[in-house]
């Protein structure tokens, strides 16, 4: 056993110092970014946020809304194959939508279907998702998929640790998901005590991810979860994320799925993590003796339509490129000095509780 004594820091704990700026209007912040990557030749240019590969937003009626602006979708891994049949019959955008699989027999024969159909021809991106990055299987499951498909965008996590986030890449992963309970939805760091605090894994992964190099591009990492505000997704950026993915922020709309619910006089949308005991006996079909749940289902607040809150986003993304004097997104990391303050005391409306 032993103790790091240096502390860790969430998105909470910091606040980013306002620097002197020659910008005149958030018009002239550049949000679109343009990345090459480790393994796969692809170059990709776009919004670099995506939503998550959950239930109630990595689903199809988001991609339809959020791939014309850049945005990218990462489908939930409950879609069946003839799903996705139907589907791409009358969408046709790959940059801006990922496939989602797990490390199962079952995961890897579905996307062995996906790819005879012709299938995953229609995605730029493949995402290996899994709650525990540490497992040797999942490591072995990296090789196969970067084996199956050389050319995609391939996405794997989560982790939080720098050693670990460099042997993902070596292992054929271009993209790191970094990130270990700081969801809202998700309870492993209450269930197991695992988990190292969000902010702090950002920085230290990416510095990691970006050091790995070759001709073709450099290692690079997605902040998944613990975004309460947009300005965390700011944070996010300004420590060194090259994507952020986002679950809750982009649940609780018209256009999210999950059940409307009216429940003590106010409107509710559901929300659920992936290994939440609705999702295992729902959507998995059933939860295995050998598990416990480690997310939850909750009732986020509802929220109305979505493109009120992207514009929001957007605008606010820009807005801190003023503050700090960043014209585009990637001189977020370079423009950003983080103050370490106390916990804020602040307003926001945590999601319905349930208890389940």
């Amino acid at each position: 056993m032993r103790i790091e004594e240096q502390t860790k820091l969430d998105y909470s704990d910091v606040l980013i110092r306002p620097k002197r700026s020659t910008l005149t209007s958030r018009k002239e912040v550049v949000l679109d970014r343009t990345f090459t990557f480790y393994h796969s030749p692809k170059t990709w240019t776009g919004i670099p946020i995506m939503s998550a590969n959950m239930a109630t937003c990595g689903t199809f009626g988001m991609a339809k809304i959020l791939a014309p602006l850049k945005i990218i979708t990462t489908f939930h891994k409950y879609y069946s194959v003839s799903d996705f049949e139907k589907f791409f019959q009358t969408f046709n955008n790959p940059d801006y939508v990922c496939y989602t699989l797990g490390i199962r027999d079952e995961d890897v024969a579905k996307i062995q279907e996906m790819q005879k159909k012709g299938l995953m021809k229609n995605f730029s991106f493949i995402c290996i998702d899994v709650p525990n990055g540490y497992l040797q299987r999942f490591l072995e499951s990296i090789r196969l998929i970067r084996q199956m498909f050389p050319e995609h965008i391939l996405i794997a996590g989560n982790v939080v640790t720098n050693e670990m986030t460099e042997e993902i890449i070596l292992a054929g992963a271009d993209i790191v998901k970094i990130g270990i309970g700081p969801g809202s939805a998700c309870t492993t760091r209450r269930m197991t005590g695992v988990g190292y605090p969000q902010l702090s894994a950002v920085i230290e992964c990416a510095d990691a991810a970006h050091g790995i190099a070759n001709e073709r591009g450099v290692g690079r990492i997605i902040a998944d979860g613990g975004q309460q505000y947009i300005s965390d997704i700011a944070k996010a950026f300004c420590a060194g994320a090259d994507f952020n993915m986002c679950g809750s922020l982009f649940s609780g709309f018209d256009q999210s799925d999950g059940k409307l619910i009216e429940k003590d006089g106010k409107k509710f949308k559901e929300y659920f993590g992936s290994s939440s005991n609705k999702a295992l006996e729902e959507l998995y079909g059933k939860k295995d003796d050998h598990r416990a749940s480690e997310g939850r289902y909750a009732l986020i607040p509802y929220k109305g339509d979505i493109n009120n809150f992207l514009q929001d986003l957007f605008g606010s993304l820009r807005s801190t490129g003023t503050y700090i004097g960043a014209r585009q997104l990637r001189e977020f990391p370079k423009r950003a000095t983080f103050v370490k303050v106390n916990r804020q005391l602040t307003n926001y409306l945590e999601p319905y509780d349930t208890g389940e």
